[in-house]
């Protein structure tokens, strides 16, 4: 009976979760359906405007080789990023499959990553990002294994995304 009530209550957790994720809304401030809230990587990618973007900008995309070695060499698997993002966004379009190649290439675990799609106003419901002090998107955040915020990239990279990520995770 404990197993059944457990089998249970992991279904009803694992939907309940799920029909949260990859949410689709009609942004009055971009007149445009975007995503919002919590999503995952196929759900971004596949969304159709980003999708039209990431599929040629993901593939085109080449990590510096020079630095790509030292980004695998130091990311940590305790730490976690965080990536606030827009559907509508140009700056999201470009940047977001850019660091998914750099985060590709440098063999980071995908369950490391999450996404969270914001408005028009740059806000999500539920208080997702509302500690985050988001002012532009895209913004990528890495935190370490307690969930204190090493660093962000926000909007684009001040060198490349791979030598500002890490700059990041080598800050002692």
């Amino acid at each position: 009976m404990k197993a059944a009530l457990i089998l249970i209550f992991s279904l009803f957790t694992m939907t309940a979760f799920s029909q949260d994720l990859n949410r689709k809304m009609q942004d009055a401030i971009r007149n445009k359906e975007v995503l919002i809230d919590r999503c995952d990587r196929a759900g971004v990618v596949s969304f159709p405007e980003f999708k039209e973007m990431y599929d040629a900008v993901y593939p085109s995309y080449v990590p510096d080789s020079a630095t790509t070695p030292q980004l695998k060499q130091a990311l940590s698997a305790g730490q976690k990023i965080t990536i606030v993002l827009g559907t509508w966004c140009g700056d999201s379009k470009l940047q977001v499959p850019h660091f998914l190649k750099v985060l590709d290439e440098a063999g980071f675990p995908a369950e490391k990553v999450s996404f969270v799609a914001v408005d028009g106003n740059k806000k999500a419901g539920k208080g997702l990002i509302d500690k985050l002090a988001i002012e532009r998107v895209p913004t990528f955040i890495v935190t370490d294994k307690k969930g204190t915020e090493l660093g962000r990239i926000t909007e684009h990279p001040k060198q490349t995304l791979e030598k500002d990520l890490l700059a990041i995770v080598q800050k002692k």
